[in-house]
Protein backbone atom coordinates (compact mmCIF):
# COMPACT_ATOMS: atom_id res chain seq x y z
CA UNK A 1 0.00 0.00 0.00
CA UNK A 2 1.40 3.25 -0.72
CA UNK A 3 2.86 5.69 2.32
CA UNK A 4 0.42 8.29 3.68
CA UNK A 5 0.69 11.69 2.51
CA UNK A 6 0.47 14.41 4.83
CA UNK A 7 -0.68 17.91 4.96
CA UNK A 8 -1.40 20.65 7.46
CA UNK A 9 -4.62 19.20 8.33
CA UNK A 10 -5.21 15.64 7.02
CA UNK A 11 -3.32 12.60 5.67
CA UNK A 12 -4.25 11.08 2.57
CA UNK A 13 -4.04 7.29 2.52
CA UNK A 14 -4.24 4.77 -0.53
CA UNK A 15 -6.48 1.70 -0.40
CA UNK A 16 -5.53 -1.32 -3.16
CA UNK A 17 -8.52 -2.03 -5.01
CA UNK A 18 -8.90 -4.50 -7.93
CA UNK A 19 -5.43 -4.71 -10.16
CA UNK A 20 -4.74 -1.12 -10.35
CA UNK A 21 -7.35 1.28 -8.41
CA UNK A 22 -6.81 3.77 -6.12
CA UNK A 23 -9.51 4.66 -3.17
CA UNK A 24 -8.02 7.44 -1.85
CA UNK A 25 -9.08 7.71 2.18
CA UNK A 26 -8.75 11.35 3.95
CA UNK A 27 -8.09 11.62 7.28
CA UNK A 28 -7.84 14.28 9.66
CA UNK A 29 -5.11 14.53 12.58
CA UNK A 30 -7.77 14.98 15.31
CA UNK A 31 -10.30 12.78 15.46
CA UNK A 32 -11.15 9.77 13.86
CA UNK A 33 -12.69 10.12 11.43
CA UNK A 34 -12.47 9.63 7.24
CA UNK A 35 -13.32 10.80 4.18
CA UNK A 36 -13.01 8.34 0.90
CA UNK A 37 -12.87 9.03 -2.75
CA UNK A 38 -14.20 6.91 -5.60
CA UNK A 39 -14.71 3.53 -3.39
CA UNK A 40 -15.30 0.87 -5.90
CA UNK A 41 -14.86 -1.52 -3.68
CA UNK A 42 -16.61 -1.64 -0.10
CA UNK A 43 -14.84 -4.51 1.32
CA UNK A 44 -11.23 -3.47 1.17
CA UNK A 45 -12.87 0.01 2.47
CA UNK A 46 -14.39 -1.52 5.38
CA UNK A 47 -11.07 -3.54 5.80
CA UNK A 48 -9.07 -0.91 6.04
CA UNK A 49 -11.48 1.50 8.16
CA UNK A 50 -11.91 -1.56 10.74
CA UNK A 51 -7.94 -1.78 10.66
CA UNK A 52 -7.47 1.72 11.78
CA UNK A 53 -10.11 2.19 14.25
CA UNK A 54 -12.19 5.25 11.61
CA UNK A 55 -15.82 6.26 11.13
CA UNK A 56 -16.84 7.04 7.40
CA UNK A 57 -18.59 10.08 7.47
CA UNK A 58 -18.47 10.82 3.76
CA UNK A 59 -18.29 9.29 -0.16
CA UNK A 60 -16.63 11.54 -2.60
CA UNK A 61 -17.22 10.83 -6.42
CA UNK A 62 -15.94 11.76 -9.53
CA UNK A 63 -17.83 9.76 -11.90
CA UNK A 64 -20.52 6.85 -12.57
CA UNK A 65 -17.80 4.00 -13.67
CA UNK A 66 -18.56 1.00 -11.30
CA UNK A 67 -14.72 0.67 -10.20
CA UNK A 68 -15.44 4.22 -8.57
CA UNK A 69 -19.15 3.74 -7.27
CA UNK A 70 -19.03 -0.13 -7.15
CA UNK A 71 -19.19 -0.28 -3.25
CA UNK A 72 -21.22 2.59 -2.34
CA UNK A 73 -24.49 0.79 -1.39
CA UNK A 74 -22.64 -1.13 0.57
CA UNK A 75 -20.96 0.98 2.56
CA UNK A 76 -24.06 3.13 3.08
CA UNK A 77 -25.79 -0.05 4.86
CA UNK A 78 -22.42 -0.98 6.99
CA UNK A 79 -22.00 2.86 8.02
CA UNK A 80 -26.30 2.28 8.66
CA UNK A 81 -25.16 -0.64 10.88
CA UNK A 82 -22.87 1.00 12.55
CA UNK A 83 -25.01 4.50 12.93
CA UNK A 84 -22.93 6.58 11.20
CA UNK A 85 -24.52 9.33 9.16
CA UNK A 86 -22.58 9.20 6.03
CA UNK A 87 -23.29 11.62 3.32
CA UNK A 88 -22.44 11.07 -0.34
CA UNK A 89 -21.46 13.18 -2.96
CA UNK A 90 -21.35 13.16 -7.01
CA UNK A 91 -21.97 15.25 -10.21
CA UNK A 92 -24.75 16.38 -11.34
CA UNK A 93 -24.83 15.30 -14.52
CA UNK A 94 -23.76 11.87 -13.63
CA UNK A 95 -25.84 11.42 -10.61
CA UNK A 96 -26.80 7.75 -9.25
CA UNK A 97 -29.20 6.25 -6.70
CA UNK A 98 -26.36 6.88 -3.86
CA UNK A 99 -26.24 10.43 -4.46
CA UNK A 100 -27.46 12.88 -1.35
CA UNK A 101 -25.57 15.96 -2.72
CA UNK A 102 -25.19 16.67 -6.22
CA UNK A 103 -22.38 19.09 -7.49
CA UNK A 104 -21.05 21.34 -10.63
CA UNK A 105 -18.51 23.38 -11.25
CA UNK A 106 -17.48 25.56 -8.84
CA UNK A 107 -19.64 24.18 -5.90
CA UNK A 108 -17.70 23.68 -2.31
CA UNK A 109 -18.16 20.50 -0.50
CA UNK A 110 -17.32 21.38 3.26
CA UNK A 111 -16.34 18.37 5.46
CA UNK A 112 -16.68 19.66 8.66
CA UNK A 113 -15.58 16.71 10.32
CA UNK A 114 -11.91 17.48 8.53
CA UNK A 115 -12.09 20.76 8.87
CA UNK A 116 -11.38 20.99 4.94
CA UNK A 117 -12.91 22.29 2.06
CA UNK A 118 -12.90 21.05 -1.36
CA UNK A 119 -14.03 23.31 -4.57
CA UNK A 120 -15.19 21.33 -7.30
CA UNK A 121 -14.09 21.29 -10.97
CA UNK A 122 -16.10 20.39 -14.16
CA UNK A 123 -13.90 17.96 -16.29
CA UNK A 124 -15.88 16.24 -18.54
CA UNK A 125 -14.35 13.90 -21.69
CA UNK A 126 -13.39 10.87 -19.52
CA UNK A 127 -17.18 10.68 -19.17
CA UNK A 128 -19.56 13.93 -19.16
CA UNK A 129 -20.36 14.63 -16.32
CA UNK A 130 -16.75 13.91 -14.47
CA UNK A 131 -15.74 16.10 -11.60
CA UNK A 132 -12.60 16.84 -9.78
CA UNK A 133 -12.40 17.72 -5.91
CA UNK A 134 -9.68 20.40 -5.41
CA UNK A 135 -8.56 21.54 -1.80
CA UNK A 136 -5.47 22.47 0.52
CA UNK A 137 -3.42 21.78 -2.62
CA UNK A 138 -4.73 18.36 -3.18
CA UNK A 139 -6.55 17.20 -6.74
CA UNK A 140 -9.12 14.33 -6.56
CA UNK A 141 -9.19 13.86 -10.37
CA UNK A 142 -10.75 10.55 -10.87
CA UNK A 143 -9.79 8.98 -14.24
CA UNK A 144 -9.39 12.79 -16.45
CA UNK A 145 -5.16 13.16 -15.64
CA UNK A 146 -2.58 10.15 -15.02
CA UNK A 147 0.97 11.07 -14.47
CA UNK A 148 2.19 10.86 -17.91
CA UNK A 149 -1.05 10.38 -19.20
CA UNK A 150 -5.14 10.87 -19.38
CA UNK A 151 -8.39 9.16 -19.78
CA UNK A 152 -9.94 7.70 -22.38
CA UNK A 153 -13.03 9.21 -24.13
CA UNK A 154 -16.20 7.68 -23.61
CA UNK A 155 -19.81 9.46 -23.61
CA UNK A 156 -17.49 13.19 -23.68
CA UNK A 157 -15.53 14.20 -26.44
CA UNK A 158 -11.53 15.16 -27.36
CA UNK A 159 -12.68 18.65 -27.40
CA UNK A 160 -13.94 18.45 -23.61
CA UNK A 161 -11.20 16.43 -22.50
CA UNK A 162 -8.58 18.35 -23.79
CA UNK A 163 -10.33 21.50 -22.03
CA UNK A 164 -10.83 19.74 -18.97
CA UNK A 165 -7.17 19.02 -18.84
CA UNK A 166 -5.67 22.70 -19.35
CA UNK A 167 -8.08 23.51 -16.57
CA UNK A 168 -6.26 21.62 -14.42
CA UNK A 169 -3.00 22.34 -15.59
CA UNK A 170 -3.76 25.63 -14.36
CA UNK A 171 -3.77 24.91 -11.11
CA UNK A 172 -0.68 26.01 -8.85
CA UNK A 173 2.36 23.90 -9.32
CA UNK A 174 2.43 22.53 -5.69
CA UNK A 175 -0.96 20.94 -6.18
CA UNK A 176 -0.87 17.05 -5.77
CA UNK A 177 -2.79 14.87 -7.93
CA UNK A 178 -4.42 11.70 -6.71
CA UNK A 179 -5.69 10.05 -9.16
CA UNK A 180 -7.58 6.65 -9.27
CA UNK A 181 -5.38 3.99 -11.31
CA UNK A 182 -1.59 3.32 -11.16
CA UNK A 183 -0.78 3.66 -14.64
CA UNK A 184 2.48 5.39 -14.85
CA UNK A 185 4.90 2.79 -16.08
CA UNK A 186 2.30 2.35 -19.03
CA UNK A 187 1.97 6.17 -19.57
CA UNK A 188 5.78 6.95 -19.52
CA UNK A 189 6.46 4.46 -22.31
CA UNK A 190 4.14 5.95 -24.17
CA UNK A 191 5.03 9.38 -23.28
CA UNK A 192 9.17 8.53 -24.20
CA UNK A 193 7.43 7.10 -27.90
CA UNK A 194 6.06 10.67 -27.95
CA UNK A 195 8.84 12.44 -27.10
CA UNK A 196 11.68 10.61 -26.52
CA UNK A 197 14.82 13.14 -26.22
CA UNK A 198 12.95 14.95 -23.06
CA UNK A 199 15.64 14.66 -20.34
CA UNK A 200 13.02 15.43 -17.71
CA UNK A 201 10.72 12.61 -18.92
CA UNK A 202 13.35 10.18 -19.25
CA UNK A 203 14.54 11.01 -15.14
CA UNK A 204 11.06 10.51 -14.35
CA UNK A 205 10.76 7.18 -15.94
CA UNK A 206 13.52 6.22 -13.81
CA UNK A 207 12.88 7.04 -10.55
CA UNK A 208 9.53 5.47 -11.30
CA UNK A 209 10.35 2.22 -12.91
CA UNK A 210 12.73 2.05 -9.21
CA UNK A 211 9.82 2.90 -7.52
CA UNK A 212 7.56 0.11 -8.82
CA UNK A 213 10.31 -2.76 -8.54
CA UNK A 214 10.03 -1.54 -4.90
CA UNK A 215 6.57 -2.12 -4.82
CA UNK A 216 6.01 1.27 -4.06
CA UNK A 217 3.27 3.94 -5.77
CA UNK A 218 4.17 6.55 -8.35
CA UNK A 219 1.19 8.56 -6.83
CA UNK A 220 0.21 11.42 -5.94
CA UNK A 221 2.39 13.13 -8.81
CA UNK A 222 2.28 17.05 -9.18
CA UNK A 223 0.78 19.51 -11.52
CA UNK A 224 4.61 21.25 -11.62
CA UNK A 225 6.35 17.59 -13.03
CA UNK A 226 3.01 16.97 -15.47
CA UNK A 227 3.64 20.17 -16.85
CA UNK A 228 7.32 19.10 -18.01
CA UNK A 229 6.36 15.17 -18.58
CA UNK A 230 3.03 14.48 -19.48
CA UNK A 231 2.43 14.73 -23.25
CA UNK A 232 -1.33 15.34 -22.85
CA UNK A 233 -0.53 18.56 -21.31
CA UNK A 234 1.97 19.96 -23.86
CA UNK A 235 -0.05 19.59 -27.14
CA UNK A 236 0.94 23.42 -27.61
CA UNK A 237 5.10 22.02 -27.99
CA UNK A 238 6.60 21.47 -30.81
CA UNK A 239 8.20 18.38 -30.26
CA UNK A 240 4.43 16.64 -29.63
CA UNK A 241 3.08 18.24 -32.27
CA UNK A 242 6.07 16.56 -34.54
CA UNK A 243 5.35 13.72 -33.25
CA UNK A 244 1.39 13.51 -33.81
CA UNK A 245 2.49 14.90 -37.29
CA UNK A 246 4.86 11.78 -38.21
CA UNK A 247 2.24 9.23 -36.53
CA UNK A 248 -0.73 10.47 -38.74
CA UNK A 249 1.27 10.37 -41.59
CA UNK A 250 2.59 6.60 -41.14
CA UNK A 251 -1.25 6.30 -40.20
CA UNK A 252 -2.41 7.82 -43.90
CA UNK A 253 -1.18 5.03 -46.31
CA UNK A 254 -2.77 6.72 -49.26
CA UNK A 255 -0.94 10.46 -49.15
CA UNK A 256 2.63 8.55 -47.82
CA UNK A 257 4.41 11.37 -49.47
CA UNK A 258 2.07 14.08 -48.40
CA UNK A 259 3.94 16.04 -46.01
CA UNK A 260 1.04 17.16 -43.28
CA UNK A 261 0.12 20.83 -42.48
CA UNK A 262 1.03 22.34 -38.73
CA UNK A 263 -1.63 20.19 -36.34
CA UNK A 264 -3.43 22.90 -33.88
CA UNK A 265 -3.54 21.67 -30.36
CA UNK A 266 -6.82 20.32 -30.19
CA UNK A 267 -5.58 18.07 -33.55
CA UNK A 268 -2.54 17.65 -31.71
CA UNK A 269 -4.26 16.26 -28.69
CA UNK A 270 -6.61 13.97 -30.40
CA UNK A 271 -4.43 12.05 -32.37
CA UNK A 272 -2.31 11.08 -29.52
CA UNK A 273 -4.79 10.40 -27.60
CA UNK A 274 -6.28 8.15 -30.41
CA UNK A 275 -2.56 6.50 -30.72
CA UNK A 276 -1.99 5.87 -26.97
CA UNK A 277 -5.41 3.77 -27.92
CA UNK A 278 -3.77 1.39 -29.47
CA UNK A 279 -0.22 1.46 -28.13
Amino acid sequence: MPKSQSTANITISAINAFTDNYIWCIQTKHNNTAVLVDPGDAEVCINYMKEHGLTLTDILITHRHSDHVGGVRKLETYCQQQGWPVTVYGPTLEATEHCHINLTDGDKVVLKYLNIEFKVIDVPGHTLGHIAYFGEDNLFCGDTLFSAGCGRVFDGTYEQLHHSLKKLATLPEKTRIYCAHEYTLSNLDFALAVDPENAELIHFYNQCRQRREQHKSTIPTSIAIERKINPFLRCSESAIQNSANQYRENQDIANQNRKMSIMSELTTFKTIRQWKNTF
